[in-house]
Parts: C-alpha cells; sequence; structure tokens
C-alpha cells in the first residue's frame, strides 16, 4: 500500500464537539442520531451524533457549567489544552445538543427552577446567546452527567469533509422527561437506534455514515447498558484517533492507531483497525462482524 499523498499546507483542525446521547430499553441501548440536511458542506445527508464546531462564547462559558474549567481540564486528558478551551468543549457539545435536537442537559442554579428545554431552544432559535438563556431561566448545565470518550482528527486528506476538525465526543445519559426532535434546518430527520441496527441499515444502504460513527457505533454495541458505556468512559482517557490514509489497488484505506500501517503501534479502539473506501462507503475487510469482534 501507499500513503495518500498529503497537501502541501494542510489546513489546521477546527476545535469542534460532539454529544452521543444514549438511553435504556429493554432490548439495550439505543443512541440519536440525526441525519445532517443534504446541502451542507460538510457530510450532508450522513447520519451523525449532535455537535458542532467551538464558538468564541463558549469558552467565556465556565460560569454557565456544575464544575470547575480545571475538573473538565483533566478529563479530557490533553496536556496541551487550556482548561478555558476544555470548559467550552463542554459548552459547545451541550449547546449543540439544545440546538440540533433539543435536549438540555442542565440542573437548577437557584431554588427550584425547572429545566424547560423547549423555552431554552426557542430562546436560542431567536438569536439570544446561551448564557443569557441559561441565566434567564436560572439554570447552568450539568456536565457531571456526561464523559470524555473519544477524539478524532480529521485526516490531513479528508475522505467526506471539506474542512478539518479537532472533535472531542462526549457520551451521555439523555435526560428524562425530554422529547428530542431535529431542527428541520441543519438537520432534517432524527432516531432513536440500537447502535448495531444503525450499522446493519448502513450496510444494507439504508443510512450514510461516516467512519467516525460507524467505530463509535460499533464501540457502543459491546455495551448492554448506558451505565456500562459512562463507567468504562470514566475509566480510561479518551483514545485520539487520527486516521491515516492508504491506496490499495486504486481503491483507499484508512488505517486506525494499532494497525501495521499506522504510525501509531497502541490501538485505540476494539474492532478492525482499517476500513476500506468504495466510493463513498467504508467496510471493514474482513466482513460486517468484524465490526464486533
Amino acid at each position: 500500500m501507499q500513503p495518500v499523498p498529503h497537501p502541501s499546507t494542510p489546513e489546521i483542525p477546527r476545535d469542534a464537539a460532539s454529544v452521543v446521547l444514549l438511553r435504556d430499553t429493554p432490548a439495550g441501548i439505543e443512541t440519536l442520531l440525526l441525519r445532517r440536511h443534504a446541502q451542507m458542506a460538510n457530510m450532508g445527508g450522513l447520519y451523525v451524533f449532535p455537535g458542532g464546531k467551538l464558538d468564541a462564547a463558549d469558552r467565556d462559558g465556565a460560569a454557565l457549567l456544575d464544575q470547575p474549567a480545571q475538573t473538565l481540564h483533566e478529563g479530557l486528558g490533553e496536556s496541551a489544552l487550556d482548561p478555558a478551551t476544555a470548559a467550552g468543549l463542554h459548552v459547545a457539545a451541550l449547546r449543540e445538543a439544545l440546538e440540533e435536537c433539543g435536549l438540555l442537559l442542565a440542573e437548577p442554579a437557584q431554588a427550584q427552577a425547572p429545566v424547560d428545554a423547549p423555552r431554552a431552544r426557542a430562546m436560542l432559535r431567536e438569536g439570544q446567546p446561551l448564557a443569557q438563556v441559561l441565566a434567564a431561566l436560572q439554570l447552568r448545565l450539568s456536565t457531571r452527567r456526561m464523559c470524555a470518550w473519544s477524539r478524532w482528527i480529521t485526516p490531513e486528506t479528508p475522505a467526506m469533509a471539506t474542512r478539518r476538525f479537532d472533535t472531542r465526543f462526549f457520551v451521555a445519559q439523555a435526560p428524562d422527561g425530554q422529547e428530542a426532535g431535529h431542527d428541520d434546518e441543519e438537520t432534517t430527520a432524527s432516531v432513536w437506534i440500537a447502535p448495531r441496527t444503525a450499522l446493519e441499515q448502513y450496510r444494507d444502504g439504508q443510512i450514510d455514515l461516516a467512519p467516525p460513527q460507524i467505530m463509535g457505533l460499533a464501540h457502543l454495541a459491546r455495551h448492554a447498558s448506558v451505565r456500562s458505556v459512562m463507567e468504562q468512559a470514566r475509566l480510561r482517557r479518551p483514545p485520539t484517533v487520527l486516521p491515516e490514509a492508504f491506496e490499495h489497488e486504486g481503491a483507499r484505506v484508512i488505517c486506525y492507531p494499532g494497525d501495521p500501517l499506522h504510525s501509531v503501534r497502541d490501538r485505540a479502539l476494539p474492532g478492525p483497525t482499517r476500513l476500506y473506501q468504495r466510493e463513498q462507503r467504508f467496510f471493514p475487510g474482513d466482513g460486517f462482524e468484524s465490526l464486533f469482534a
């Protein structure tokens, strides 16, 4: 295999955050996937976890949170990251969850203020800053209900996007009593779905996914409950995944840490260490079941 040529001046990845929202059902865990609008420049039409880029205001959001910035910085395990940005990534993940699917992970900041997610979302859509929304509703964001899960950095030669991102993925249990729904702007569909079922639908061509979602769903499929996911997240440092691309017989191969071709020898993820790209779809070389081996 030959490495895919890199641009002479690769784009610097933008900081971003995403939250993998989970719930327990009698049949096992489900996660929330949103379909991005087909006209979006990045990953249009794909099913993704709620998330987006870090905004400047997110870095100033430490006062919105239930934990100090230094505590959140330690949870991410990134020595090169400053505490304000670490806190901002938590703000960004929860802000995007509210904007894109209407779920608000928050708690009363004073007395018994109700967590009114529909009203908070409506205020955001009217253009009010998140800090102003939370202050008006007497709420603060609940970072104790989320855990860092993984960090994905877009390859220097992206396969499916026009921009590069450095995305921190968090896991969190969906709040009780709130109803998720897409915004009909950036996202056009939403579904609660078992991780394996989502991958089966991808295999059968019913939905489209990007590699971080494919590998993330395969990881989640190994867990029987939300508690199991959260406990694993708390016990380990979030792995960093910078895929490396190669060409083999005219096809693109995406390799992950631990693959013999990858520059990082230590495995970061369970499952296969490489995916083969056929047009705009990605599959493990040893068959579908190898995602869960």
